[in-house]
């Protein structure tokens, strides 16, 4: 019986070709809620950026944020959070100032950029967010940073970090994180929190980033619009997200 389902939301929940939830997965949310199924996503994003986004307002018990490395219940009190090593930090924050790469520095309160270029520009584009603001690094904790470029010099980059690892959600943008971070670690602190198996538990998702997560869970959903690799990886391969992706997986195991 699924008592809980996870949910990406690029891509997943949220739609850049129409720019909102679409209202077959809106609704399903609402009605899963009644059903007394737990709702959480499980993100990329900062909890500030899911706020401003079309899903602020849904009714999530639970929000993993940053790829697992900071979890939140629905009044934002932090569950669990996994800072990047002191020692990659200082790395990146001297890969930070000398721009030559866009790099984002995300922290518990705070996303900041070294500079942006047009690979900067047409990244944030397409996943329907504003520029970063530029900022400076004031030596407080980092839980990710976003790195926009070819991947060759970004695999280059990450080989200069001993305990971080790389995924990939644009051609040219790239999540980076503890070596033992990611959606898993963040849905296994989770479930402890709930008191709950991942047998219990679903996930929806469509990117790289997703591929772990879909394995860890009971039933691991890919959308249609996910790519070859993540599709391989999943239980069920359900509709695109703007052609009602959501609620058709829903329907088809019977929870809606």
């Amino acid at each position: 019986m699924v008592k809980a389902i996870f949910f990406d939301i690029d891509g997943t929940l949220l739609s850049h070709q129409s720019g909102t939830v679409p209202l077959s997965a809106r609704s399903a949310i609402f009605q899963l809620r009644e059903k007394g199924i737990k709702l959480f996503t499980a993100t990329g994003r900062h909890i500030n950026e899911i706020e401003r986004l079309p899903v602020g307002d849904l009714p999530f018990d639970g929000y993993i944020t940053l790829n697992g490395q900071i979890c939140l219940d629905s009044n934002r009190t932090v569950l669990y959070d996994a800072p990047i090593s002191t020692e990659d930090t200082e790395r990146m924050a001297s890969i930070f100032e000398k721009k030559e790469i866009p790099v984002l520095m995300i922290e518990a309160d705070r996303m900041y950029i070294n500079f942006i270029n047009s690979t900067v520009r047409a990244t944030q584009k397409a996943i329907s967010t504003p520029l970063p603001e530029i900022g400076t690094y004031t030596g407080n904790k980092v839980y990710q940073y976003i790195v926009y470029g070819d991947e060759k010099d970004v695999h280059a980059l990450t080989e200069q970090l001993s305990w971080c690892k790389m995924s990939q959600w644009n051609p040219h943008a790239f999540d980076i994180i503890p070596l033992k971070g990611g959606k898993i670690a963040g849905i296994q602190h989770i479930l402890k929190h709930f008191g709950l198996q991942s047998q219990e538990a679903m996930a929806f998702g469509d990117g790289d980033n997703d591929i772990e997560m879909l394995h860890h869970v009971g039933i691991g959903v890919a959308m249609g619009n996910a790519n070859d690799a993540v599709k391989r990886h999943a239980d069920y391969l359900t509709a695109d997200i703007d052609q009602d992706g959501v609620k058709k997986a829903l329907e088809f195991y019977g929870i809606l």
